[in-house]
């Protein structure tokens, strides 16, 4: 009796002319193909037409969840599977999404594939095998030594440029003994300062060529303009004077082996196939010479990459 009054009131608010008796038989009839008793939906409400008419709104909204859920599901089963059975490589994965660059769920597999078949390009140092590091280091360090014959051509070049007739004596010394295959004393490096703290060879009087063959050196880009390319050098050399001051304090017997070969690598030396008491000597002169510099003088600490490195234990080939 209760049920038949409501579906009168309902009858009257929406002005419909269907009968109580025929409402409480839909709902029966309902409730027999297996929907649930509950709060009416929009197809239990009486109305003037018996057709249903949904939103292509609606219909957008639903298909966007439906995608959006199944897409979840898929990148949680994903994530579940490289953390099992690679979980190096998830720790990279994890990173790189997190990361500015935004992909596509289904373009992950495409991402693990490039860095299966690129890992020098696409991997940091940490995640490279022993053997890789070593190739890859090898083919890094063949990218800068291309540029020292042309750092000392430049060096020459500039030579008539020095007033002091006995610094234009010692760096045409210098640089005879380098091409020769000679490694320089600490004392013919420091002799230099002056040469390299003022026209022609100070940081900012490098010309245009010369300073992005010192770029490529560091293994800088070198595809950038003059200013831009001399200020970043400026800043990665101020870097590693710190670095150097801060070494010297600590002692390099507090180092590492393997962190003794990263700052012999990072200063210009292929250290991946010097014993480590060599790269701790070569090391020490590295920075006998940064730590009696000033600041003025960054520039021969900067050539100092070429000057010390090019013929330390035949390294030269």
């Amino acid at each position: 009796m209760a049920l038949s009054r409501v579906c009168w009131a309902r009858s009257a608010v929406w002005g419909s002319a269907v009968t109580p008796g025929h409402f409480v038989t839909r709902r029966l009839q309902l409730g027999r193909s297996g929907l649930a008793w509950g709060a009416p939906r929009l197809f239990d409400l009486p109305c003037r037409s018996s057709k249903l008419h949904l939103s292509p709104k609606a219909d957008v909204k639903n298909l966007m969840s439906y995608v959006v859920t199944k897409t979840k599901a898929i990148n949680g089963k994903y994530h579940r599977f490289l953390g099992r059975h690679f979980p190096r490589f998830y720790v990279l994965y994890t990173i790189f999404m997190k990361g500015i660059i935004s992909i596509p769920p289904f373009a992950n597999y495409l991402v693990f594939l490039l860095m299966y078949l690129f890992p020098r390009q696409l991997l940091i140092r940490h995640f490279w095998t022993p053997k890789q590091q070593t190739d890859f280091l090898d083919i890094y360090h063949a990218f800068r030594k291309q540029s020292h014959p042309e750092i000392i051509s430049y060096l020459e070049k500039v030579i008539p440029l020095i007033s002091d007739a006995g610094l234009r004596w010692r760096l045409t010394d210098l640089c005879t003994k380098i091409q020769r295959g000679t490694h320089p004393a600490i004392h013919d490096i420091l002799a230099l300062r002056e040469c390299f703290s003022n026209h022609p060879l100070g940081m900012n009087q490098l010309q245009a060529l010369h300073v992005k063959a010192l770029s490529r050196a560091m293994l800088l880009t070198s595809y950038l303009p003059p200013p831009l390319l001399r200020h970043r050098l400026k800043t990665h050399t101020t870097v590693i004077h710190q670095l150097d001051k801060a070494l010297a304090k600590l002692g390099i017997g507090q180092l590492t082996a393997q962190e003794v070969k990263s700052a012999c690598y990072l200063r210009g030396l292929n250290s991946t196939h010097i014993g480590e008491d060599r790269c701790r000597t070569w090391l020490g002169e590295w920075l006998q010479i940064s730590c009696s510099l000033k600041e003025a003088e960054l520039s021969l600490l900067l050539h100092n990459v070429v000057l010390l490195s090019t013929n330390y234990l035949g390294t030269r080939r």
